[in-house]
């Protein structure tokens, strides 16, 4: 028997705003956090919109002199996980230690160190570069950097598997958990990619929203009218316990972690398989493993990034999974409210999906005006809607066709 695993934290930083209150309020009154980028001077480019972190101060929760040696995705991690084990109530003890651990990935990792520390060499020569750079960029230092703080000496590691990191962290740490690896896991994904190059990168990519006079309205996703991903950044991270362990100590309980289902595509570096193929034996994949049938689950935070073949393939995938059922489903993506943040996208997307189980909301895919006849579910449009469903999916999809999907059922009791 698989052990059962329980979410008792929840930490999240994202473009509606620091801490879990803030975020999750405006994701229910559905208010969107694109804005003109004014991380630089984005005037001369194509794209210039995306979803910066609003009101993020890392002193919060990292030491002044510690700060600057990470970058902005360490800090990110570092700040939302201390959030999430606060929140959680567990406490890292000399006992405990060894079974507590750390999973956090980030899909491309210290890119604004690597820009600013490129330009510092190439203008002011290699004395220059600072001793820190190389602990700044490396990805697995989100993870390090949260088991020093924390002292957790359990498994420390991480996925970097593009958009779908964040859910492949958290799933792989439940395995941990289930299989008697770990007794709680601090999981999830962070990003920060708003630079210069990224955003050059995605829009010669032809990836990205051109809707530059109208940032709120840009991420639009399921929305016929949509012409590609608003980029964000953040990190989501969640605490995971083994069930009965939570109990014990009276852990207040978000929701159960029940399953998880990993694939791949075989297909193309970053176009989906065709009718959502893959993503169909994933989200299959991942009710199977949590003893679900498809009929229990009533609702889905899509991957939904409002490019034109990620939200017709999705929304195919799930009419061949759920069937008739699909007409039942409520299906929303929350990155019409904070773009799409790569990395850290199945972290704050987790968040979401076991908030909406607490809480019995589900918040609304916001931006949509013009129903596309190829995308006909119930996408819970612009309004958050109040549902007690027993069991939710959280869908990732990544480039290179590597496909994550994690199930969670509502708590009600041992």
């Amino acid at each position: 028997m698989k052990r059962r695993v329980a979410v008792t934290g929840v930490g999240i930083i994202s473009p509606l705003g620091t801490g879990i209150k803030k975020s999750w309020e405006a994701a229910k009154e559905g208010r969107g956090g694109i804005r003109e980028i004014t991380r630089f001077d984005a005037k001369d480019f194509p794209v210039r919109i995306a979803g910066e972190v609003p009101d993020f101060e890392p002193t919060e929760h990292i030491e002044k002199k510690e700060v600057k040696k990470m970058d902005l995705f360490i800090q990110y991690a570092v700040s939302a996980a201390m959030m999430a084990f606060n929140d959680s109530g567990y406490k890292v003890t000399e006992e405990n230690a060894e079974k507590t651990g750390v999973y956090i990935g980030a899909g491309i990792g210290g890119l604004p160190a690597i820009e600013y520390w490129y330009n510092v060499l190439k203008e002011k020569g290699p004395d220059r570069v600072t001793p820190f750079f190389i602990p700044m960029v490396i990805i697995n230092l989100a993870s390090g950097q949260v088991s020093i703080k924390t002292g957790a000496k359990g498994p420390n590691s991480c996925a970097v598997t593009a958009c779908a990191t964040g859910t492949h962290s958290i799933g792989d740490a439940m395995r941990l958990i289930q299989n008697g690896d770990a007794d709680c896991m601090i999981a999830g994904g962070t990003e920060s990619t708003i630079t210069p190059l990224c955003v050059a990168g995605f829009n010669a990519m032809k990836a990205l929203s051109t809707r530059n006079d109208s940032p709120a309205t840009a991420s639009r996703p399921f929305d016929k009218d949509r012409d590609g991903f608003v980029v964000g950044e953040g990190s989501g991270i969640l605490v995971l316990e083994e069930m009965e362990s939570a109990i014990k100590r009276g852990a207040r309980i978000y929701a159960e972690l029940s399953g998880y289902g990993m694939n791949s595509d075989a297909h193309h570096m970053t176009t989906p398989a065709p009718e959502g193929e893959g993503a169909a034996r994933c989200m299959s994949l991942a009710i199977k493993n949590a003893g679900l049938n498809p009929g229990d689950i009533g609702y889905i935070n899509a991957h939904g990034t409002s490019t034109y073949y990620n939200d017709l393939y999705e929304t195919m995938a799930i009419k061949k999974v759920f069937g008739e059922h699909a007409k039942k489903l409520a299906v929303s993506s929350t990155k019409g409210m904070t773009g799409h943040l790569l990395g850290a996208a199945g972290g704050i997307e987790a968040v979401f999906t076991a908030m909406s189980l607490y809480e019995g909301v589900l918040p609304p895919t916001i931006n949509y005006a013009t129903p596309d006849p190829e995308c006909d579910l119930d996408y819970v449009p612009n309004t958050a809607r109040e549902s007690k469903v027993k069991a939710a999916l959280s869908n990732s999809f990544g480039f290179g066709g590597t496909n994550a999907v994690l199930a969670f059922k509502r708590f009600e009791g041992k």
